[in-house]
């Protein structure tokens, strides 16, 4: 006869059985990662919500300044003429002529051969001035203090060059070289007849404040002279210096430079005479091209924003599915909020009363769309737009859109703000969860190693006891064989 009892030494599968245990206190920590998941996509839209909002503050900001509507252009007839202006000119409409271009004084040695040889010690003495346009040549000094350039005597044209570069003169040298040897070219570094040049050659190095012993015969050093009032034999005059010379409406202007400034606020670059071609018409006009990019610019971050909200806060009937913030009642009301806002009238009394008299429309789907057609016609304008973007209504009146927008979107942005409130409450939310979760997961852990203890104990006594079941059935098979 043998002794069974069920279940004694069948083994225990210890891994299995404390993995189904612990599977069931897994489940709460299953849940708070879920919630986390949750969490932290909020957190990301809000994070989204607050970048979007932060540039339509900034576009609300350029709508709110001044520079951007009182820009002004500068159009001509004739590419021969073209300008700027500022905010302080006055639109108006001129013609200008333009008989004779600004140029700087050239002048040029005699060729020197061969290359690399030197001219002679002495000083150079530079001045800047103006020389006499009608009659015998005469020099008037500038205001300028003249500069003495020390030559070597064995210094080359190239080292005389580049020491009359380096010494700030207000002219340029430059060596050019070809089959007659080389020659000194010197320029005057701007353009205009008081910005003309005297060089005079001195017969020894001398301090700036003596006026040495001038070298007038052509010879040594006085090559590189160009003073024909009083020497001979030196540099010869390849360019007068010459202002430009303009009318503008009739009247005769003179300018140093191709730049014309003489009306109020604009600046205008002759780069041809017109004496071929006739005067110019130069028309000066509120510039609304800034206006318009940044009207265009402000709907689309308004698109942007509203969009993003629709995305996060929709419900999908037929998947069962919500966006990110779907039931979020500072999103959905974010959305009504603004659309209230941008939507609503302007300040009383003004021109222009709503965004739909510019063409900019709401859209079935709550966009805006710019009808630029109608947009071109309200700027003809542009005072009237810009009173509505920026009215500043004071204690007593509304405010224009750009401004109301942009303290709604310092409310939502601030330390304070809903947007930073709710994205700071959701942080909170987040952390709280996280720490949980290391509460439960020790927890698991601890359970986990207490299961594992108590069965591997249980399947060890069970062991034994198959063990003791094996051995008392072998000692009754054994007492049965010996009653056989």
């Amino acid at each position: 006869m043998a002794i069974s009892s069920a279940g004694i030494g069948s083994g225990l599968d210890v891994k299995s059985i404390v993995s189904q245990l612990v599977a069931l206190e897994q489940k709460p920590l299953s849940q708070l990662q879920v919630k986390a998941s949750s969490i932290s996509a909020k957190l990301s839209a809000y994070g989204q919500l607050q970048s979007q909002m932060a540039n339509l503050q900034d576009m609300a900001s350029k709508l709110a300044t001044a520079s951007n509507w009182d820009a002004m252009s500068v159009s001509s007839s004739n590419a021969a003429i073209t300008g700027t202006a500022t905010t302080a000119a006055a639109a108006t409409a001129f013609s200008v002529g333009v008989s004779q271009m600004a140029q700087a004084q050239m002048a040029g040695s005699a060729p020197l051969a061969p290359a690399g040889s030197s001219v002679g010690a002495g000083t150079l003495r530079i001045e800047l001035g103006a020389w006499s346009t009608s009659g015998p040549a005469t020099f008037t000094k500038g205001s300028g203090a003249a500069v003495n350039v020390a030559v070597s005597a064995t210094d080359t044209l190239s080292q005389i060059a580049d020491k009359i570069n380096a010494a700030g003169a207000g002219v340029t040298a430059t060596v050019l070289k070809d089959d007659a040897g080389e020659r000194l070219l010197m320029r005057s570094s701007v353009t205009g007849e008081a910005s003309a040049f005297r060089v005079q050659a001195l017969a020894e190095p001398v301090a700036p404040a003596t006026e040495g012993v001038a070298i007038t015969d052509g010879t040594g050093l006085g090559r590189l002279a160009y003073d024909p009032a009083n020497a001979t034999g030196g540099l010869g005059l390849t360019q007068s210096a010459l202002n430009t010379k303009a009318t503008i409406n009739g009247v005769a202007v003179s300018s140093q430079s191709n730049v014309l400034e003489a009306i109020g606020g604009v600046k205008l670059t002759v780069s041809k005479v017109t004496t071929d071609t006739g005067p110019v018409e130069v028309t000066i006009k509120r510039d609304t091209a800034a206006a318009k990019t940044s009207i265009n610019n402000f709907v689309a971050s308004y698109n942007a924003m509203s969009n993003a909200l629709a995305e996060m806060t929709k419900y999908d009937a037929a998947t069962k599915k919500g966006g990110t913030l779907q039931g979020d009642s500072t999103a959905v009301g974010l959305q009504a909020a603004l659309r209230r806002l941008v939507g609503g009238n302007g300040p009383a009394g003004t021109a222009v009363g709503r965004l739909s008299d510019l063409g900019v429309e709401f859209q079935k789907d709550g966009s805006l769309k710019v009808d630029a057609t109608k947009l071109d016609a309200a700027l003809a304008k542009p005072d009237d737009v810009k009173t509505f973007f920026m009215a500043d209504g004071g204690s007593n009146g509304a405010d224009g859109l750009a401004l109301r927008l942009k303290d709604f979107a310092a409310g939502l942005l601030n330390t304070s703000g809903t947007l930073s409130t709710r994205a700071g409450a959701l942080k909170s939310e987040s952390d709280r969860n996280t720490k949980e979760q290391e509460r439960v997961s020790d927890r698991i852990s601890r359970t986990q190693a207490r299961l594992e203890a108590q069965y591997s104990r249980l399947d060890a006594s069970m062991g034994k006891l198959t063990a003791l079941s094996s051995y008392v059935n072998q000692q009754v098979t054994q007492w049965n064989n010996t009653k056989g």
